[in-house]
């Protein structure tokens, strides 16, 4: 089956393209443009699993590198020794926080597994983001990194991939340029009856991680 290439607003029949799948794999990538001798960027993946009033249901459903510090994570079952966030329903494993890209190494940036038969029936829509992090919660205490934004990073996309067969279903590059944002929400998983969707967003913010935080919690 050829991957489906989508743009911003459109929407994916997850059900219709790939009947049966349960498991989906969703891949992100991403390119900064780092000057030498310049601040480290450091991309973080997070999703808002949210309810009918746009909110999460409780903590765990935003899934985020924090939530492996309090315990709410699961060891990776083939990179032993990396925890991923896991939501209440067991659901969503979130991404393996990699703060200086080693582990991407010509693949996606940060990836995320979901199992779409265990999402909690509350749970209406995932809302899939990147945000970039900086001073003070950046790895080296770099003040620099306040002056980071989207317009410095190339080539963002998202990808779904059946995680059984390994086959790519749907992608979105992110052709937008954006400009003085840095958190963008990237795509979103809904459902619609009793099956599920993918929307390609492309909504940027300013704000970072904490904006989003605001929005959905």
């Amino acid at each position: 089956m050829s991957s489906f290439n989508l743009s911003k607003g459109e929407r994916f029949s997850l059900s219709k393209s790939a009947p049966g799948l349960s498991i989906a794999r969703i891949g992100m990538g991403w390119n900064p443009n780092e000057e030498p001798n310049g601040p480290d960027f450091d991309l973080d993946v997070s999703a808002f699993a949210i309810n009918s009033n746009y909110k999460i249901p409780s903590d765990t459903y935003f899934v985020f590198y924090g939530q492996v510090r309090m315990g709410n994570c699961i060891e990776d079952e083939t990179e032993k020794g990396f925890s991923r966030p896991i939501t209440a329903d067991k659901s969503i494993l979130g991404a393996i926080d990699d703060p200086d890209g080693r582990r991407s190494d010509g693949n996606d940036d940060e990836d995320m597994i979901f199992d779409l038969s265990k999402v909690n029936s509350d749970i209406e829509q995932i809302i899939i983001c990147a945000s970039i992090c900086k001073y003070p919660h950046d790895n080296k205490k770099d003040k620099r990194t306040l002056a980071q934004n989207f317009g410095m990073v190339d080539d963002c996309y998202i990808r779904i991939i059946n995680e059984q067969t390994g086959e790519e279903i749907v992608r979105y590059d992110l052709a937008k340029q954006f400009i003085n944002e840095d958190a963008v929400e990237f795509g979103r998983l809904f459902r619609v009856g009793n099956t599920w969707e993918f929307e390609a967003m492309g909504r940027a913010h300013d704000g970072g991680l904490q904006t989003l935080v605001d929005m959905y919690t």
